[in-house]
């Protein structure tokens, strides 16, 4: 029973049910009595696997194919029109090669099978923010997952109306075949493709496809933005609470951030943390002309790994209940799961993530797979915000940026104006690590951690940003970058990171207050050392001077790199960021 009279929604899915041919077709509405009937469904096939009630409940455990275990680039494909518009960072197909040579892919391809329709809204239903998504997909796993990332059901239908305003997604496992994988963007036509994967990032079709490629399309056409940032609110003892939105590419931190406790010496006082979102923001300018930004999605789909009590005790919290553990180790003494980092008792009778024996006393293999995953609801969230559904969002006073630099990035430096930030964001680089690529020390630019999830050209896509600037005026959030990874010469993390990041967080809420000082250098503006508080933390303020430093033949360096990487964008290069390299170096002959 279709749960929509919208033309144009039954147009495009008679058409799309005509091509995959379903034995079934099984409208979600998102009652709590449907969900439950596809986690037995399930659990019966074995896709699904109950944890134990009283530890972990509502918590299932899901394995997905040996060959299909994170998002891939190489498939990935944006199919504009023209290619010029897929940009020189994105792989482009011409959209009507890909609908002919796809298409033939999915011809068939839910034979045998149901066709689950999702509609969901990313974003608080009916909020001024939010779109709505449509995605047909012949998987549970798909289903009960966006039930945890989206609002889902029958809501989002009575939202859209008679609007042709929503994005078509249509994902078929078919024979989960590497070799015709693919995961196709149509900006202008509003739909993503995805075909031959069961893993989240490349199925889930409202979290990177939608939330980031289809939206930043969309954003840069309709005056908004759609970005790749954690929001999170830092409420002073007197009650006040500002918000920041950050962008760090993977392995930077992002989530610990965006969920962070504050030292003892800030919680003594009544300093708070609250987190909005902890992956992506949607910006859009507010009625007193300031950015808003609200999360999209509605829960965290996090790398489990690493994952402790330590390092990020709130999303630990958050995965204790309702909870769908992808690709960990499944511990068979107490039916729980276990991941490396977890803690330092691996279960000795367990399965490991393809669902092998494994004891984790005499293992020489990893038990969970690196990119074992966890989808659980943000509500579980102890620091969750309180803001969290507001459909109005939470306005940003500063925007960071940040990589992983072992010398050259200060621990933290705001620009001197928004087409300076701009700039900032658009060289944003990490150095590889050993474990990345086995080549050390390699600088890996990532624009506004953007890089694989633009959906059309980044030099218009760096443009979009500067004509935001100039319509949001004087009232533009402050730009800052931060670097928690300056290293010592045994290559030791200086910085202790973690909750200390607050101390930098506080100078950047004082700096949009104008109550902070700082110093001019040729990158921008650097704290003072004695601004920065260290109360409580055993850490010199000269430490705390040589990591603030400016090397300006690192930077002369770094200067050339810049020149190079911004050659890829030829003449969609905005003039306001060519103009911003010649400054740089400027200062630097200074």
């Amino acid at each position: 029973m279709a749960l929509t009279t919208n033309p144009h929604v039954l147009k495009w899915i008679d058409e799309s049910i005509a091509l995959v041919k379903p034995d079934k077709v099984v409208w979600i509405d998102g009652s709590e009595e449907q969900l439950n009937e596809l986690r037995e469904q399930a659990m019966a096939t074995g896709e699904m696997i109950k944890l134990n009630e009283e530890k972990l409940p509502g918590c299932f455990l899901h394995r997905t194919a040996i060959n299909d275990v994170a998002r891939v680039e190489g498939r990935t494909f944006i199919c504009s029109r023209k290619e010029e518009d897929a940009g020189p960072t994105n792989n482009w197909m011409d959209p009507k090669e890909a609908y002919e040579k796809v298409g033939k892919l999915y011809d068939g391809a839910m034979k045998g099978r149901t066709a689950y329709i999702i509609p969901y809204s990313m974003g608080p239903i009916g909020s001024p923010f939010s779109k709505a998504g449509v995605e047909i997909t012949d998987s549970i796993y798909v289903v009960l997952n966006m039930a945890i990332m989206t609002r889902m059901g029958k809501d989002v239908f009575t939202a859209l109306g008679d609007s042709n305003d929503f994005v078509r997604g249509l994902h078929a496992k078919a024979d989960l075949d590497e070799e015709n994988r693919y995961i196709l963007h149509f900006p202008e036509d509003n739909t993503i493709w995805s075909i031959n994967s069961g893993y989240g990032g490349n199925v889930l079709l409202g979290k990177k496809c939608f939330a980031l490629r289809i939206a930043s399309y969309q954003g840069k056409n309709e005056g908004w933005m759609a970005e790749h940032m954690l929001i999170l609110g830092l409420e002073n003892p007197q009650g006040e609470v500002k918000y920041v939105a950050a962008a760090f590419p993977s392995a930077c931190g992002k989530t610990n951030l965006a969920m962070l406790i504050p030292p003892e010496v800030y919680r003594n006082k009544g300093y708070k943390v609250w987190c909005v979102g902890d992956d992506i923001a949607w910006l859009r300018i507010g009625p007193d002309g300031r950015l808003w930004a609200v999360n999209p999605e509605n829960g965290f789909f996090g790398v489990a790994p690493g994952t402790n009590e330590k390092s990020n005790p709130n999303a630990l919290a958050s995965t204790r209940q309702g909870t769908i553990f992808t690709n960990v180790v499944h511990n068979l003494d107490d039916n729980t799961v276990w991941w490396e980092g977890l803690d330092k008792n691996p279960p000795r009778n367990a399965l490991n993530w393809k669902g092998e024996k494994w004891d984790g006393a005499t293992a020489t293999e990893k038990g969970a797979h690196p990119n074992s995953r966890f989808t659980a609801p943000a509500k579980n969230c102890p620091c969750v915000s309180p803001e969290f559904d507001s459909s109005t969002g939470v306005p940003i006073s500063a925007i960071i940026f940040g990589g992983r630099r072992a010398k050259t990035a200060p621990l933290v430096y705001q620009s001197r104006d928004w087409d300076n930030g701009v700039f900032v964001g658009s060289i944003m680089a990490s150095e590889t690590t050993a474990a990345a690529t086995g080549a050390v020390g390699v600088v890996r630019r990532d624009p506004m951690a953007m890089l694989p999830f633009c959906g059309y050209h980044m030099g218009d896509y760096f443009q979009h940003w500067i004509d935001m600037g100039k319509k949001l005026g004087d009232k533009a959030p402050k730009i800052f970058n931060v670097n928690w990874f300056r290293t010592d010469d045994e290559g030791n993390f200086i910085w202790p990171g973690f909750g200390d990041n607050m101390r930098v967080l506080d100078w950047i809420i004082k700096r949009t207050e104008n109550q902070a000082d700082a110093q001019e250098t040729a990158i921008g503006y650097v704290p003072k050392a004695e601004d920065i508080n260290l109360d409580g933390l055993d850490f010199s303020i000269d430490t705390l001077k040589g990591i603030l430093e400016v090397d300006k033949d690192l930077w002369t360096q770094e200067a050339e790199g810049i020149t190079e990487f911004y050659k890829k964008f030829g003449d969609h290069l905005p003039k306001e960021l060519a103009n911003q390299l010649d400054i740089l170096k400027a200062n630097l002959k200074k």
